[in-house]
């Protein structure tokens, strides 16, 4: 016997669109983008460096053994420079997937 469980769903379209339209602009989709293409960029300058493609997961996982930890840093001083003052770094910290505070959160 062949159950079928149906989803709940938006019945109206721009409900739809307009959750899209958060998670695009949301900081943590804004953060795995700015990654994405940093690994990417190391994809290209790797497979430049040694004569052939080295595909995406090799990238990946040469990236965030190597690069991952210093461009985060770089990335959440860059954050701090443009968030208004009156967040603090307690605040900040806890923007980081990595960090305790956000793994509290739930």
């Amino acid at each position: 016997m062949l159950a079928v469980v149906a989803m709940p769903s938006s019945s109206h379209p721009s409900e739809q669109s307009g959750s899209r339209d958060f998670v695009k602009h949301s900081s943590l989709y804004q953060e795995f983008l700015a990654e994405r293409e940093e690994i990417l960029r190391h994809k290209w300058l790797e497979s430049e460096r040694l004569g052939y493609d080295i595909g995406f997961e090799r990238a990946l996982l040469d990236w965030i053994r190597k690069h991952r930890e210093s461009w985060r840093s770089a990335r959440r001083a860059q954050v701090a420079r443009q968030v208004p003052s009156s967040l603090s770094s307690d605040a900040l910290r806890g923007l980081s997937p990595d960090s305790p505070a956000s793994s509290r959160r739930a």
